[in-house]
């Protein structure tokens, strides 16, 4: 810890350093020249900063930065904070790179520093959307995208704090922590108070959630049900056996798929009925691809990576990994097949915005599906795991669901404790979080059988909090008797209990109670339910394809 504190004073060294715009801590997001009355230069970088968690570290940074044009608009001091983030990506890209190239000799701490500038691209590249986003009145997807890339950033400074052995490695991590992922932060901030409030900037404040009292406004419509459109035509086949198909596997159709066109025309796989023992990625460059299967349990990709083996990561250990935005899926099973001894193995994967998931299943143990970022929409689908087996910091909705716990150790007898959801919203600017309408939790026949012969033995959760704000919501679910009565799982001492916002609203069945559910978690109020529907949580209406 000392080292890390005294590498903390050499960031902050670096960082002034590193350019007239190079600064710890801003704000904010990119759009025009469009915006509000001028102020003076500093009036308006002081207002801005309200939105900030550190204030006096945001005015520095902007100042600094001398990106802020006297007589600026809003959206200009908007604009100027997400530049300063950008340049600071740019400064922590250099030095993951360095880790890199001096760790030849060192395995996992290489395997680190690639995972970490693969997701510092990712972060790259969701950042230099925002100004198209916020030019054209994009807000939500302007936020969405930082929120992603705030996401990237800190993946990347968690992913070395088991490989903090050398002084760059304590460097990287100080320069992320204190000007990174703040100047990240506080451009995102800026764009929620701008999208709430517009040009009123006298009363944008820090950010807030629900546990300050603080809903955003939306719409109280009714419910939007959609998904994966019927008659999609197939652009190519796969056959395990590779006889009258255009391809024998799923990454073969994968790489098929055109690079980005621009013409928004959707790629469709039908995957033929068979197991494919294969790992599948779907990289950011391919757009709209679209996986259609026979059927849960006749079309079936399988694994069994898992954090056990050397090099290999929780994120990397994915039996499906999707980057590619626009990402769709039906009627097929996707596993990990790691026992319930190899802790982390992921079945499913997404970073795909705008992505549907309908009628699919996704089978492990721990960490099942890796709803890692951006907004995801679930329907009707299966999902079976364990610990933790629900995961991720997107914003994602889950629809008409059955999520099954399933026995976790080697000897379950024994008895465990299982969290269904581990949600890891990291910063209360993001909108991300994990909304379950209208599904069914309960355990397979198996963990049923296993759970009535001891019922004392077996706690199981609707989730716990992986980060400091988590966000989990169940809506008009079916609750079965195995979810313990207090609901809610602690993650270490009361980390998080005072930011998370758990909440229940209109759940049935016999684990549904809430006069005995944990202190730190809610009740929605009926007047705020509005703000968990499709339409509110991922703007759904305006890219779902609606059910007919």
């Amino acid at each position: 810890m000392a080292v890390f504190l005294s590498l903390a004073i050499l960031s902050l060294i670096l960082f002034i350093s590193i350019s007239s715009s190079a600064v710890r801590h801003p704000n904010a997001a990119a759009a025009g020249s469009a915006g509000a009355a001028p102020h003076s230069n500093q009036e308006i970088i002081s207002l801005a900063c309200r939105a900030s968690r550190d204030p006096t570290t945001c005015q520095a940074s902007l100042t600094q930065s001398n990106r802020v044009p006297p007589d600026a608009t809003v959206l200009q001091v908007i604009e100027s904070a997400v530049w300063v983030a950008s340049q600071n990506l740019k400064t922590g890209r250099k030095m993951v790179q360095d880790i890199l190239d001096s760790s030849a000799g060192d395995k996992n701490r290489s395997v680190a520093a690639k995972t970490g500038l693969e997701v510092l691209t990712y972060a790259e590249y969701r950042l230099n959307l925002v100004d198209g986003a916020l030019t054209r009145g994009g807000f939500k997807d302007a936020r969405a995208w930082t929120g992603a890339a705030l996401a990237y950033q800190y993946g990347c400074w968690s992913g070395f704090k088991s490989v903090n052995d050398t002084p760059l490695v304590g460097q990287t991590m100080s320069f992320f922590y204190y000007s990174l992922i703040p100047s990240t932060s506080d451009a995102l901030g800026m764009m929620v108070n701008y999208d709430v409030y517009r040009d009123g900037i006298g009363s944008w404040g820090p950010p807030k959630t629900e546990r300050d009292g603080f809903w955003e406004p939306g719409s109280d419509s009714p419910g939007f049900v959609g998904g994966v459109p019927p008659g999609l035509k197939e652009n190519v086949t796969v056959c395990g056996g590779g006889g009258g198909c255009d391809y024998a596997t799923v990454q073969e159709g994968v790489d098929a798929a055109p690079d980005n066109d621009g013409s928004g025309s959707r790629f469709v796989i039908w995957i033929k009925t068979g197991v494919y023992e294969e790992t599948v990625r779907i990289p950011l460059e391919k757009r709209n691809v679209v996986f259609l299967g026979d059927g849960m349990g006749k079309t079936v990709i399988t694994g069994s990576l898992n954090v056990g083996l050397l090099g290999v990561s929780t994120y990397n250990s994915a039996t499906v990994g999707v980057l590619g935005d626009g990402f769709m899926a039906s009627g097929l099973t996707i596993q990990n097949t790691a026992g319930p001894g190899a802790y982390q193995a992921v079945a499913f994967r997404s970073d795909s915005d705008l992505s549907v998931i309908e009628n699919c299943e996704f089978i492990g143990n721990q960490d099942t599906l890796y709803a890692h970022s951006l907004r995801q929409y679930y329907k009707s689908c299966r999902i079976q795991g364990n610990i933790d087996f629900i995961f991720g910091n997107s914003a994602s909705f889950f629809q008409d669901c059955l999520i099954l716990i399933s026995p976790r150790q080697i000897d379950p007898e024994k008895g465990e404790n299982n969290a269904v959801t581990a949600q890891g919203r990291i910063d209360p600017s993001q909108s991300t979080g994990f909304v379950f309408q209208n599904c069914v939790i309960n355990g397979t026949d198996d963990y049923v059988a296993l759970y009535n012969s001891n019922p004392s033995v077996h706690k199981n959760y609707l989730g716990r909090p992986w980060k400091l704000y988590s966000r989990t919501v169940f809506i008009g679910c079916t609750l079965g008797s195995l979810i313990a009565p207090d609901g809610w799982m602690i993650w270490d001492g009361d980390f998080a209990l005072k930011t998370l916002y758990y909440g229940e609203f209109e759940n049935s069945g016999p684990g549904s109670d809430t006069s005995k559910r944990v202190n730190w978690s809610s009740v929605i109020p009926a007047e705020r339910a509005y703000a968990y529907t499709v339409q509110n949580f991922l703007q759904g209406d305006q890219w779902i394809p609606a059910s007919s």
